[in-house]
């Protein structure tokens, strides 16, 4: 297999002009469907640590990295927006366990989040947005169909290039639907809202349409067009105070008597780019790495197959990262090299999309001429000779 490793800020970069077209296209719609709601969340237990737990962490600090970059004032709001945050702070404090459980699904994740929001310059509270959306589970989804860690409608997904297959899915890969989020939201304020964040983050919520309407209705009735200004559906009514709210309480845990987990600032994992199909079950043997593990870091993995041709870049642990180029260098994952064993209720078409290649092929290099004669046991080659 042929293959480089890519630097903790791997940015896939998204031509103007794309995103505009796209912003046009979605903007009737939100983003997401409906946020998964803190209050929902389940709470801590005595249990032994988890398998995020178990990953790599530096001495450094994800959260002193993430105050640096916050740039909302709440002291600056006017009293009834700070109302609306207060609310907010007095429910999460309720379930202060809450917060400490959610934050701690966020640690495989929030250092390479922060990264990527720095990276485009904009407000650090933006990284804790999935907090709100998915409580930081990149396999969440709503019963609208939103998706992923952002919580992408499938439209609007497949709007922004998070492409979609049965073997992949953009909206649950982490990295993918990161910097598809944070494009659309950078866009649509510049596009749309003068580079007025709150705005942009209420349309990624409601859909630009929406907002757009209440801001011309605010306008007529002499109004300012801001966010905390306009009347705006229920839910995103409260997504910035809530947004608020949470990095309120991540800038000062102890004034609010909340722990949290420990995150060093450092990613906590590495990204490889394939140019080759690789089993994630194979990859996780050769590297002596749970299986469990890489599927965690690689959510959109839906066949336990990364290919190219999906666009789809391996996860790996960070501190298994030397190991993943040692062993890739020596062995070729590639169906060149590889054959199969039929396991009761395998069918041609499902080890075809496994492998990432064609059922006519599958048939030709095992001179198959009826695709329902596979039997277990038997032993298919992958390749052409």
């Amino acid at each position: 297999m042929t293959y480089h490793a890519l630097c903790p800020r791997f940015l896939r970069a998204t031509a103007g002009a794309f995103i505009a077209g796209v912003l046009m296209l979605a903007a009737g719609q939100p983003a997401m469907a409906e946020s998964q709601h803190i209050d929902a969340a389940p709470a801590i237990d005595s249990a032994p640590s988890s398998f995020w737990d178990a990953l790599d962490a530096t001495p450094q600090n994800a959260w002193s990295q993430l105050r640096k970059s916050f740039a909302w004032d709440i002291n600056a709001l006017p009293p009834d927006a700070r109302a609306r945050v207060d609310k907010w702070i007095a429910r999460y404090r309720q379930s202060p366990q809450n917060i400490a459980s959610i934050t701690r699904e966020a640690k495989p994740w929030l250092a390479w989040i922060i990264q990527q929001v720095n990276a485009r310059d904009l407000p650090g509270e933006i990284a804790l947005l999935p907090f709100i959306e998915s409580s930081f589970d990149p396999a969440a989804r709503s019963h609208r169909g939103a998706a992923g860690l952002w919580q992408f409608m499938p439209r609007t997904g497949d709007a922004l290039g998070l492409l979609r297959n049965g073997r992949y899915d953009g909206r649950l890969d982490v990295t993918a639907s990161t910097q598809a989020a944070l494009g659309y939201i950078e866009s649509q304020a510049e596009r749309w809202y003068g580079g007025d964040i709150a705005l942009s983050l209420a349309a990624y919520n409601a859909g630009a349409g929406t907002v757009n309407k209440a801001r011309r209705r605010a306008q007529r009735q002499g109004r300012g067009s801001d966010y905390w200004s306009l009347d705006l559906p229920g839910e995103t009514m409260q997504y910035l105070p809530k947004l608020y709210a949470i990095a309120e309480i991540i800038g000062h845990p102890e004034r609010y008597s909340v722990r949290l987990p420990d995150i060093g600032a450092a990613p906590a994992f590495a990204e490889i780019a394939l140019d080759r199909p690789i089993t994630l079950t194979r990859l996780s043997r050769r590297l002596d790495i749970s299986s469990q593990r890489l599927a965690k870091l690689n959510p959109g993995a839906l066949q336990n197959t990364l290919s190219p041709r999906d666009g789809s870049v391996l996860l790996v642990p960070r501190e298994a990262n030397r190991r993943t180029l040692t062993a890739l260098a020596g062995a070729d994952d590639s169906p060149a090299q590889a054959t199969h064993r039929v396991e009761s209720g395998d069918s041609l078409t499902a080890i075809a999309m496994r492998y990432d290649v064609s059922t006519r092929d599958l048939m030709r290099w095992n001179a198959i001429e009826q695709p329902r004669t596979l039997q277990p046991g038997q032993l298919l080659t992958l390749t052409d000779g």
